[in-house]
C-alpha cells in the first residue's frame, strides 16, 4: 500500500483550531473511523476501540508547542 501522509501547518485563530479538534474528537466518539481528503484523494482511517494517547508540551523562550498523538 502506498503511503498516505498529511503534514501541513496552518495559522488559525485559537477558536478555529479548537473547532477542528472538536470535530475530530466527535468523529472518533461517534465512529470507528475518521476521513481525510486532500487534493481530491480521500482516505478513511479505521481507529480501533483502544488507542495510545501521547500528549507532549514544550515551552521554550520563543516557541511553545502542544502535540497530541494517537497511535495503535
Amino acid at each position: 500500500m502506498d503511503l498516505f501522509e498529511i503534514d501541513e501547518t496552518q495559522h488559525l485563530r485559537r477558536e478555529e483550531a479548537a473547532a477542528r479538534l472538536h470535530a475530530l474528537a466527535d468523529a472518533l466518539a461517534r465512529n470507528n473511523a475518521v476521513e481525510f481528503e486532500r487534493e481530491g484523494r480521500r482516505i478513511t482511517v479505521a481507529v480501533p476501540d483502544e488507542v495510545d494517547l501521547k500528549i507532549e508540551v514544550e515551552l521554550g523562550d520563543d516557541e511553545r508547542e502542544l502535540e497530541i498523538e494517537l497511535t495503535w
